[in-house]
């Protein structure tokens, strides 16, 4: 029996998002696809985003990545979580980290009893009882056995590209060096090849489009549209620098806000990642770049790089025979660094719902609406940070406080105030935790609590709480610092 032939799948464009497809497809699929990447050397990619999720480690053991090797090649560290500074008030902190903080009942959460040790003057602060965030509090990490210590990475973007590259073309995935010169169309509207600068003509069946906010497939050429969300999140700007490392790397991402916006600091072993994100309507590019310079450690050893961005989603993720990845599918600004984890989420709904014979208008259909299901869900967390603030001091913070947010944002918020209740639906990324204490750190704390609480005695509530904190407070103390576990596992 002659073997069926593989399906032509064509990726236009590299960087993070084109050779994350590409090392999965090739993974996953090379027995059944033939796959081509489209890259030039000669364009450049925005690769701002280097914090990543604790998604990520899903990512790697589907393709079978070892970790310390990964960790050396893009000269990662480990991340427990991220450090809010000034976002509340001015000089008020706080940590959304990984993990489960105290222990859940079945019919309430634990900020429920915690809530009642407050009203009680018995409870300390609801990060004390989360094992990643007083890890990251004391700079501490290392490997629990049965997943006890939930983590991320921070990571070389260029690196991780680099270091995917390699896996995609073991796994069969060819590169194909060149600008895209031309998109054609067949005579249904689909795209049928991709003309390159040096004449060679690319078809396919299915293709990718990685070609970052230009979205040179979905968006010049088969025209889907562009909801635009700068009205919820107004930040428009980004500028990214390089420095020297000048000290050693804390295991969490630094998320500073100011006037206009906020800066990211993220530690890799090699040097530090700096940014500065703002909205050009209370902020020019020219005190961005000042603001960004005068903030970082260390001596820059790179250019800054001014990015354009427009916060918002295409119309279609999965449009006729083309699916965007990455930037061109839209753009979430990287406050929880949700980027990588986007790319990944759209990779592997695509290796489920891969076509067999023929695309089927219903996976397409199901595609579309849990990708749209997913970013307004991280899109209102985000939003979350920028309204539930009690800062006046610019016309920037004023803006955002007061400004109008979606009503499925406005539920949860109203129902934490009054109740303390938080539910997560079908998978959210965001868990019920994160919710918690985002909310919770920007100054919203809830006005009762579940009836469950009152089920203890004062007495057994305080063991109970004493007790997890007591855990936690032994656990961190077991941990090396997260310097000398990154020197024993994998320094560069």
């Amino acid at each position: 029996m002659d073997s069926k032939p593989k399906t032509k799948v064509v990726i236009a464009g590299g960087g993070t998002a084109g050779w994350m497809a590409a090392a999965a497809i090739g993974r996953t699929l090379g027995n059944v696809v033939d796959c081509t990447l489209i890259e030039s050397d000669a364009i450049g990619t925005v690769g701002v985003g280097e914090a990543t999720i604790p998604t990520l480690l899903t990512y790697s053991r589907l393709l079978g990545i070892d970790e310390a090797e990964f960790m050396k090649a893009v000269s990662g560290t480990f991340k427990l979580g991220i450090s809010f500074e000034n976002w509340t008030d001015v000089g008020h902190r706080y940590i959304h980290s990984f993990g489960i903080t105290g222990q859940d009942h079945w019919s309430a959460g634990f900020q429920h009893f915690w809530k009642r040790g407050r009203v009680m003057g018995q409870a300390e602060e609801f990060g004390d009882y989360c094992l990643e965030l007083v890890a990251a509090e004391r700079n501490r990490f290392a490997h629990l056995p049965n997943l006890g210590l939930n983590y991320a990475y921070h990571i070389d973007s260029s690196a991780f590209a680099t270091f995917l590259r390699t896996m995609a073309e073991r796994h069969g995935v060819k590169r194909k060096e060149g600008k895209i010169a031309e998109v054609r169309r067949a005579p249904n509207g689909d795209l049928s090849s991709i003309l390159i600068d040096d004449g060679t003509e690319l078809e396919g069946e299915l293709f990718i489009d990685c070609t970052g906010f230009r979205a040179l497939l979905m968006g010049e050429t088969l025209g889907v549209g562009y909801d635009d969300w700068t009205h919820w999140l107004p930040c428009d700007r980004a500028i990214a620098v390089q420095t020297e490392s000048v000290r050693e790397p804390v295991p969490y991402t630094r998320a500073i806000a100011h006037d206009a916006g906020w800066r990211w600091q993220i530690p890799l072993q090699h040097r530090t990642g700096n940014g500065v994100v703002f909205s050009s309507r209370y902020m020019s590019e020219d005190q961005g770049m000042d603001h960004l310079l005068s903030s970082v450690d260390g001596k820059t050893v790179s250019d800054p790089r001014v990015i354009h961005f427009r916060t918002g989603t295409r119309r279609s993720h999965w449009h006729r025979n083309c699916v965007a990845v990455g930037l061109s599918s839209g753009f979430i600004e990287p406050l929880e660094s949700t980027s990588i984890h986007l790319i990944q989420r759209s990779i592997i709904r695509l290796i489920r719902m891969f076509p067999q014979n023929g695309i089927s208008e219903t996976d397409r259909d199901e595609f579309n609406a849990q990708t749209f299901y997913e970013l307004e869900h991280i899109r209102d967390f985000i939003i979350l940070h920028y309204n539930l603030t009690n800062r006046t001091d610019t016309e920037f913070w004023r803006h955002v406080r007061s400004m109008d947010v979606p009503e499925s944002l406005t539920h949860r918020l109203d129902m934490f105030r009054e109740t303390g209740r938080v539910f997560r639906e079908n998978d959210q990324l965001f868990a019920e935790n994160s919710w918690t204490q985002v909310m919770l750190g920007q100054g919203l704390e809830p006005q009762s609590y579940h009836p469950m609480a009152d089920q203890m005695d004062d007495d057994e509530l305080v063991r109970l709480l004493a007790h997890i904190r007591e855990n936690v407070e032994k656990t961190v103390a077991a941990l090396p610092s997260h310097k000398s576990y990154i020197d024993s596992f994998c320094a560069i």
